[in-house]
């Protein structure tokens, strides 16, 4: 199955004109259909999916190919979404899914019920603590989430969830690939040491 759901992904067209003050960095296929391995391994795909900051729909679209009963997309930036909808028509997962424009800090979208958080926030290259408000918003709706950081974020995210009743139930090391996409890279491409985290969060056992 995350076999044939990467090669699906491998159609999801990136960022048109990526934004560096957003650290628009398209989420790799393959991280994508493991990412959601992961979740369904873990029976996190029983629950309404939501993709926070989901960009051209990387993730969102992988949470569709693995059957989440509902999906829902959310970005702040109107021409990703745009790419995002022309992907899902290129993807034709079997679930559709629902974009929907708004920030994490104040989501335009009240989930009926407990969620699982999927998301590759910004690392905070650009601007501290930019991971933060990913992290708080899955804190508020999420039974659990699966959230992407810069390597060696561990004690900050452990930290973050423990203050909010959340636990790291998992963590993974990943290999994230970076296009030379802005004026300030300076090689051709690169690759930078990346964490998955899984964390629990308090209605996970609010449902229990």
């Amino acid at each position: 199955m995350k076999q044939a759901v990467e090669r699906r992904l491998a159609d999801v067209a990136a960022f048109e004109n990526p934004r560096a003050a957003l650290e628009q960095y398209a989420t790799p296929a393959d991280i994508a259909a493991q990412l959601l391995h992961l979740a369904g391994m873990q029976g996190d795909l029983s629950r309404p999916v939501l993709d926070l900051g989901t960009g051209t729909g990387m993730l969102a679209l992988a949470a569709a190919l693995y059957d989440a009963p509902r999906v829902v997309g959310v970005d702040r930036d109107a021409g990703p979404l745009r790419t995002a909808r022309e992907n899902e028509r290129r993807v034709a997962p079997g679930r559709g899914v629902e974009w929907v424009r708004g920030d994490v800090a104040s989501l335009p979208v009240a989930p009926p019920e407990a969620v699982t958080v999927v998301s590759n926030p910004p690392f905070g290259a650009q601007q501290r603590g930019a991971d933060r408000p990913f992290l708080a918003a899955a804190a508020e709706h999420a039974a659990v989430s699966y959230t992407i950081h810069n390597a060696g974020s561990e004690d900050f995210v452990e930290f973050f969830a423990g203050e909010r009743g959340g636990e790291v139930t998992h963590a993974y090391r990943l290999a994230f690939p970076l296009p030379n996409q802005f004026d300030f890279h300076d090689a051709e491409a690169a690759q930078v040491d990346a964490e998955l985290f899984r964390i629990r969060w308090p209605a996970a056992r609010d449902g229990e």
